[in-house]
């Protein structure tokens, strides 16, 4: 993230998970196109009282970064944040204004930057909607039937002409989600239905893909919020070169209340940053020793796109690995991997942006912060049975994978302040040593299902579509 540093927890704090040096931070938005607002202390619908702000700054919808500032006792006028934001992110609001043709600042104003005209980046979106493919949207869920009406109805508000949205309901223990859907979402002809008995979310995830009628397949999570430009970011990005084969965007938390969401942004977190990337294997090859297999660095299965040929060319996502399986995750960043290491480009688009609840419970996190170590070997571990020339390639490489993950310089490590956990570096160490057994294992247990997810996928009666 383009931010400050983020707020700091106490060490008393660091083994037990509570503390009472970390104050909850408000997190807003701020759209320089427009007067700058002022900012109530004191969320109106919860009745917080804040003491910091955490604001996703945007220029004409383009998210520019993150800045941090303190808020007054109950209001905190544009005269008292602006210079934070001029200050942090001045070099980046005059690339936009360059970028779109527009006169440079020497200084940011509480009246914002309006614009005479449309925005040459607006224009562009509009040009690029005129003639916008139809899109698949497809979302796993499980047992959640209030988060997924928040999910849906973000969804329902995008900015796009042509898509439809894919709700599969996953081993769901009750119709709960499936009355919600039939009450509320019956009547829209744009959301489907389906149920996937088989548990986990890359047999929720492959079910969609079997149904879907979209040439480009967008995936996120029940959880989530998306920006109303999501899905046109999401999809105008695989317009930059024709062998894009998937693109990835921004994840963003929606609140900072509790040291376990403050350090899962230091363990890394999911945003990838506000600067587009175009990842390959040839010209957008980064000069990292361990590229590609720092998979994670692509972004996250809760904001990404594929080809729809492309997935069904590799048979969608391994049933071995995912969340519900004994590998706990990767399935994402395998199929990332995939996209690199079968000659595509992979896009990390920023401007396509949604909010994700980070786990509040310090409990939650330890599960969580272990489970990516799995998935992360995991991952590595597929990687290397399916193609093995592979290993000849990463062998060299290890001494400088140790100091990746072991290194408090390294550039994985290197986010985390004195009071991270140690707990949690061991519990990701831990995931990562029991990873590449667990996924053979999996890969075991689910051998028979992925010889035959074809043949099951494509028979009537395996899914049931409302």
């Amino acid at each position: 993230m383009q931010a400050d540093t983020p707020l700091r927890k106490s060490k008393a704090a660091a083994s037990t998970g509570q503390t009472t040096g970390c104050a909850p931070a408000r997190v807003l938005e701020i759209e320089l196109g427009e007067p700058l607002p002022s900012v109530p202390a004191i969320d109106h619908e919860t009745g917080q009282h804040y003491q910091h702000a955490m604001c996703l700054i945007r220029l004409h919808t383009q998210p520019l970064g993150i800045v941090e500032f303190q808020l007054m006792e109950e209001w905190t006028r544009p005269y008292d944040y602006i210079g934070r934001i001029w200050s942090a992110l001045g070099s980046q609001i005059n690339e936009h204004l360059r970028q779109d043709g527009l006169p440079l600042i020497t200084e940011l104003i509480e009246g914002g930057l309006p614009s005479t005209g449309t925005p040459r980046c607006i224009e562009e979106r509009e040009r690029f909607l005129a003639q916008a493919p139809f899109v698949s949207v497809i979302v796993p869920t499980h047992d959640r039937p209030e988060r997924i009406q928040l999910c849906l109805r973000s969804l329902l508000a995008q900015h796009y002409p042509q898509y439809e949205v894919i709700v599969v309901d996953n081993a769901p223990s009750s119709t709960a989600t499936a009355d919600v859907i039939q009450q509320k979402y019956g009547h829209v002809d744009c959301i489907r239905y389906v149920r996937e008995d088989r548990p986990g979310a890359s047999c929720a995830r492959n079910r969609g893909i079997m149904l879907a009628r979209g040439e480009i397949l967008a995936f996120t999570d029940d959880d989530v919020v998306v920006d109303a430009c999501w899905l046109v970011e999401l999809v105008k990005a695989f317009s930059l070169a024709p062998d894009v084969a998937c693109t990835t965007g921004l994840l963003l938390p929606s609140e900072l209340e509790t040291p376990a969401q403050f350090w899962i942004e230091e363990f890394g977190g999911f945003s990838k940053g506000f600067n587009r990337h175009v990842f390959d294997m040839e010209e957008n090859h980064p000069e990292t020793p361990l590229y590609p297999y720092t998979a994670g660095r692509f972004g996250t299965g809760a904001n990404m796109a594929f080809k729809a040929a492309f997935l069904r060319g590799v048979g969608g996502f391994d049933l071995a690995l995912g969340p519900a399986s004994a590998a706990r995750g990767g399935e994402d960043i395998a199929a990332f991997f995939q996209v690199i290491t079968h000659g595509y480009k992979l896009v990390y688009e920023p401007a396509a942006a949604v909010y994700h609840p980070h786990h509040r419970d310090y409990t939650m996190l330890r599960k969580q912060v272990y489970n990516y170590g799995v998935g992360s070997m995991a991952y590595l571990m597929k990687s290397m049975l399916d193609n093995p020339r592979l290993l000849f390639d990463l062998i060299p490489k290890l001494p400088y994978c140790l100091f990746f993950i072991l290194s408090n310089r390294s550039p994985k490590n290197s986010k985390k302040s004195e009071d991270y956990p140690g707990e949690l570096t061991a519990l990701e160490l831990k995931g990562m040593l029991y990873g590449p057994f667990a996924y053979l294992y999996s890969r075991w247990r689910t051998r028979s299902v992925r010889r035959n997810t074809y043949r099951e996928e494509i028979t009537p009666g395996v899914g049931t579509e409302v």
